[in-house]
């Protein structure tokens, strides 16, 4: 069994979220949200990139037909990722949006404990083991290409003049999103922290912050909120969301 909690606030700058998550099946728009899960299942996270209102529609709706997807070992996850990306590009068609378009971040859990990350966009995964971060996911954006080449530090990725260049992610009317799938060696181990999030927590806080706070001796939920207290007290210039999954 595992323990899941999850958290999406608008952050201290911008006037409406955009940002979604996804636990037991339940989509969440705003507050906070925490279960039991029982294998298998999947949780996401999922920032809407259009502005307006139609960013707020595209993550919520992929979330939504998310939730859906039966996960077993035969599940073909880029498949159904596929699928709700075209259905997110003909929703825009259809209703004048045509601009909408989010980032997802999600992890899948199958049966017999196989995990599997799936991503397009520049929201995260991370492992907390042992009082260490690390981040599981790959951005897909050009600061990481510089970075994979050399061009930037690691220290220059979170304030690079280019960092909010990202690749096509789902609903993109104009280029098909690169959809990676990964699985996770070994699976999740007891003790391990799981944490999903978007740019907004991601951007606004350092990897010592992450681990001084999952750190602290207070139940998850604290702890997440804690999180999303100091990316706000860091600026809170964008929406942040963030879910956490520990083995029961």
């Amino acid at each position: 069994m595992y323990y899941c909690c999850g958290i999406t606030d608008a952050g201290k700058v911008r006037g409406h979220n955009e940002d979604a998550f996804l636990l037991n099946k339940t989509v969440m728009t705003d507050s906070q949200l925490e279960c039991e899960l029982n294998a298998p299942f999947i949780i996401a996270v999922a920032d809407g990139v259009a502005g307006e209102t139609s960013g707020e529609i595209a993550s919520a709706l992929a979330l939504e037909l998310l939730s859906h997807v039966r996960i077993n070992r035969r599940t073909d996850y880029k498949k159904k990722i596929r699928d709700i990306h075209t259905h997110l590009k003909n929703h825009g068609r259809t209703h004048n949006n045509l601009n909408m378009q989010t980032t997802l971040c999600a992890l899948a859990v199958e049966a017999g404990g196989e995990a599997f990350i799936i991503n397009a966009g520049d929201s995260r995964i991370y492992r907390y083991r042992n009082g260490k971060i690390r981040q599981l996911s790959t951005d897909q954006s050009l600061v990481q290409i510089l970075y994979q080449k050399g061009h930037i530090t690691h220290e220059q990725l979170r304030n690079h003049n280019q960092k909010n260049i990202i690749f096509p992610v789902l609903g993109n009317v104009n280029s098909e999103p690169v959809i990676d799938v990964t699985a996770i060696e070994g699976g999740i181990e007891y003790g391990d922290l799981i944490i999903l999030c978007t740019d907004g927590l991601s951007d606004s806080i350092t990897e010592g912050e992450f681990e001084e706070t999952l750190a602290l001796p207070q139940k998850l939920p604290r702890r997440l909120a804690r999180l999303v207290e100091t990316a706000c007290e860091n600026g809170g210039s964008d929406n942040i969301t963030a879910v956490i999954l520990s083995v029961c």
